[in-house]
């Protein structure tokens, strides 16, 4: 009896993890959709201070933007990062924009061994133009570490975080990833936002609800063999 309820059981969570694969599936290929759409969009002008507080990811993540202004005489933050050229850093930089907002840029990657301002190209204090794809903020840290400000130690673009750290006052609640025109490298290099995405969802989903099957089939086989079987009560 034991071993049929057991058998029930992990029937049960089987199925039930591939519903959930499912669900994640519907997400996922609504994302690939969402991000396709926009990648093929014309830019539109970063959005300014009296739309901030609607931003959402759903709505707005990896949206192209165009940003016109110049670069701050600041220090610019450098993230870790791991990319399909390895690992290394993004390079955020702040950038006024002519609407009268102050937004990070996120100009691109560096190697590990390049991490010297001196190693990448300068930012002019001339009118720049950068386009790009809009971005959430990356609160806390990543790669299982927290940020750490105070040893400029930073593990994801957290915005709130590096804006306060370098004191830049208010800015806008996203970053900007510039593409591969507003930085075309040779470091930091631009364009190289992530934008395609695995997806073994549904594989996922068959291999749980196969298992629940056999699960449940095991479950069927012993409650017939106890009834066959009056010794097995």
């Amino acid at each position: 009896m034991v071993f049929i309820a057991g058998f029930c059981v992990v029937a049960l969570v089987c199925a039930g993890l591939g519903i959930w694969q499912l669900q994640r599936l519907n997400w996922k290929l609504d994302l690939i959709a969402r991000v396709e759409a926009r990648l093929r969009a014309p830019p539109v002008p970063a959005p300014g201070p009296a739309t901030w507080d609607a931003i959402t990811g759903t709505a707005d993540e990896y949206r192209r933007v165009v940003l016109q202004g110049r670069y701050i005489e600041a220090p610019e933050t450098l993230t870790m990062a791991v990319t399909e050229r390895g690992a290394g850093f993004w390079v955020l930089a702040p950038f006024r924009a002519d609407a009268g907002f102050t937004v990070l840029v996120n100009r691109g990657f560096v190697p590990e061994g390049k991490r010297a301002p001196g190693d990448r190209r300068k930012t002019a204090n001339d009118e720049t133009r950068v386009v790009g794809l809009l971005r959430p903020s990356e609160p806390g840290g990543g790669f299982l570490r927290a940020n750490d400000p105070r040893a400029g130690r930073w593990y994801s673009r957290d915005v709130a975080a590096i804006a306060q750290a370098q004191g830049l006052g208010q800015v806008a609640p996203y970053f900007v990833d510039a593409d591969a025109a507003a930085e075309p490298g040779p470091l930091p290099r631009g364009g190289m936002t992530q934008v395609s995405f695995r997806n073994t969802h549904l594989v996922y989903a068959l291999t749980w609800f196969c298992l629940a099957l056999m699960s449940a089939g095991a479950a069927a086989f012993l409650i017939t063999r106890r009834a066959d079987d009056p010794s097995m009560s």
